[in-house]
């Protein structure tokens, strides 16, 4: 044992002597805050440390994360793969990674770097315990051995929108602000999008944001000023970025501006920058995705770039070529489903949605907690919204969403319809696609599904990369998007309901619904058979595409039988169909009822506590 000890710590030694001459990189990641910096000239921003970061180094105007939510965006992040490939997508899962993809410090580490990360994780997978030196959040670079190069994360919480929504934790993490650093809730009305109501409850979340962020940059002075007394300033990169858009309705969640593009600012001492890289007080425009963080870590490391890895370094010795397009995706957010892609380039965002029946804004219990999102609801009902908030109010979406960023950088001019960007539309929309079918998007696949198969697969990333049917994400993405794309699709949807693949069947269900009484006379026999469907999920499907063809009886049975089935995500769709049915779901409030007894998953908890509190006209504490 003592001769293996002594060859490790040999082995370790020669790392570290190979790395010397590397550079030290720190991140200094926060939550929850879209560009509101002096630096990105907001004009109230209160940012002076991060502002002098960007003077000595690099600002990048264009970049975007892949969520606009955390865990989802933090596991791409980690691994430099969409979360939708390595299915990572739902709000609060717990994937398996295949062999082939791992996260980055795992390279670093063995290269001999000392790799901390203080302290939030949020993967959506359990990481191997090699990942890190040191995760907790007593994680330092001070703590490595004399000479070794780190690789140091630390991560502010205190911007979180919890931060925002609870007055407790405001004035905890605001405490030290002086008066000058304080906001007047009536000057912030300059910078308030068009899709808030300027009232005082919602000034009141906007001035918390803003006062966060200058607490934030306080800390982040201090983590530089770590640097600088220990003579380390000129041998580290700095890279300062946040996870996602502001915490706010129609921020964070979604796949606008407002939730996914992100601060970034690069300082690169001069001893390390190469080809013109990091030039002080810069402004580059590159679109830079998330998932390319840590490809150019590596890079910038002197580390070869994992062939798996779809994130691309952009910065370090021969970087890839800038990306024509960034790519974002939201999936179930808690116990809400609401599948969306987005892409967009340097002037236009396309969104698809994927179930565009469902509201902007359905009832989910984290951002309903939220003040500005019952001001939302109360002005809506009051009939004094402004005419941008009030679209996000609708009870269904477009299918489609496309937005010129130059002219409308709000995003409240959708010109999907309009003849005149025809051929625009018609070109992101086929970038989505190829995306969706490139990247083999696992969140297409129904949760439920993706549970059974990850047994079988191994991985939820080999479900369909490693499948013997080589054409089955083809048919997915093109099923998926037929399911709303109206009546013509119902000869496809017709022959997709007998497709041999589970998937394929339930976005042609769903289709047959989305449809409603238009396809009951075709789809009224096949939509009854998929109800013996093997799969429990197409089952559902059909159930409420019946539902919505006004055949209600069997359907209802199929939903109270699987609200008590083994599944926990199936119970979870057929508590959502109960729970969009309304009025047609009465017969069934004795198994809603029953399904709150003894259940393990709080999201069906609160689903079905909404359905029953609809039903009954009460108002229940829902968990």
């Amino acid at each position: 044992m003592r001769v293996v000890a002594v060859f490790l710590s040999l082995l370790l030694a020669a790392a570290v002597s190979n790395a010397a001459d590397r550079p030290n990189i720190i991140w200094i990641s926060c939550e929850d805050i879209s560009p509101h910096l002096g630096c990105y000239d907001d004009p109230l921003a209160i940012t002076p440390n991060l502002d002098q970061l960007a003077k000595e180094g690099v600002r990048y105007s264009h970049a975007y994360t892949t969520a606009g939510v955390c865990a989802p965006c933090r596991s791409g992040i980690i691994t430099g793969m969409y979360q939708s490939t390595i299915g990572t997508h739902h709000m609060r899962c717990n994937a398996v990674l295949p062999d082939s993809v791992k996260p980055f410090p795992i390279y670093l580490r063995e290269a001999g770097y000392y790799c901390t990360n203080n302290s939030k994780t949020d993967y959506q997978f359990k990481h191997p315990k090699e990942t890190w030196d040191n995760s907790s959040g007593k994680a330092h670079w001070r703590n490595r051995e004399d000479g070794q190069p780190f690789f140091a994360v630390f991560n502010f919480t205190g911007c979180h929108e919890s931060g925002i929504a609870s007055e407790s934790k405001y004035r905890d993490v605001t405490k030290y602000l002086t008066d000058d650093q304080r906001q007047d809730p009536e000057e912030l009305k300059k910078t308030l999008p068009p899709y808030y109501p300027a009232t005082p409850v919602v000034l009141e979340d906007w001035k918390r944001n803003y006062e966060l962020i200058t607490a934030m940059d306080a800390w982040a002075g201090e983590l530089i000023g770590e640097l600088k007394e220990a003579g380390l300033y000129e041998d580290t990169i700095i890279v300062f970025w946040s996870d996602h858009g502001v915490g706010l309705p129609r921020a964070k969640r979604w796949l606008y501006e407002s939730g996914t593009h992100i601060p970034l600012i690069v300082r690169i001492p001069e001893k390390y920058r190469v080809g013109g890289q990091g030039e002080p007080g810069t402004v580059n425009d590159d679109l830079v995705s998330s998932i390319d963080f840590g490809a150019t870590v590596l890079n910038l490391a002197g580390l070869p770039v994992p062939e798996v890895m779809q994130g691309q370094a952009f910065l370090g010795k021969d970087p890839a070529p800038p990306r024509d397009y960034i790519y974002g995706a939201r999936d179930r957010m808690d116990e809400r489903y609401d599948i969306i892609r987005m892409v967009r380039d340097k002037r236009w965002r396309y969104i698809r949605n994927y179930e565009p029946l469902k509201p902007y804004y359905q009832y989910m219990n984290t951002p309903e907690k939220g003040a500005t999102m019952n001001e939302l609801r109360r002005v809506h009902d009051a009939g004094a919204l402004p005419e941008a908030a009030e679209l996000f109010m609708a009870d269904h979406k477009p299918v489609e969403e496309l937005y010129d960023l130059e002219n409308d950088p709000h995003e409240v001019h959708n010109l999907a319809g309009d003849p005149a960007h025809a051929d625009q539309l018609a070109k992101m929309r086929e970038v989505h696609a190829q995306w969706v079918r490139d990247t083999r998007d696992i969140g297409l696949i129904p949760e439920p599904e993706i549970e059974l198969r990850e047994k079988a697969a191994g991985s939820r990333y080999a479900i369909l990369a490693e499948n013997e049917d080589r054409d089955l994400p083809n048919r997915l993405g093109r099923i998926a998007a037929l399911a709303s794309d109206g009546p013509t699709a119902l000869p496809d949807l017709l022959e997709a309901i007998a497709d041999p693949d589970a998937a394929v069947r339930y976005w042609a269900a769903t289709g047959l619904g989305n449809l409603g009484e238009s396809a009951k006379g075709e789809g009224l026999e096949p939509a009854r058979k998929a109800l013996g469907d093997d799969s429990a999920v197409v089952r559902v499907a059909a159930a409420r595409a019946l539902i919505r063809m006004g055949e209600a009886e069997a359907a209802l049975q199929v939903l109270e039988k699987e609200l008590a089935g083994p599944e926990q995500w199936t119970r979870l769709h057929a508590a959502i169909v109960l729970d969009e049915a309304e009025e047609v779901a009465r017969p069934a409030l004795p198994a809603l009822k029953q399904a709150l007894k003894d259940q393990p998953n709080k999201y069906i908890v609160r689903v079905a506590n909404r359905a029953i509190n609809d039903l009954e006209g009460t108002e229940n504490a829902v968990p």
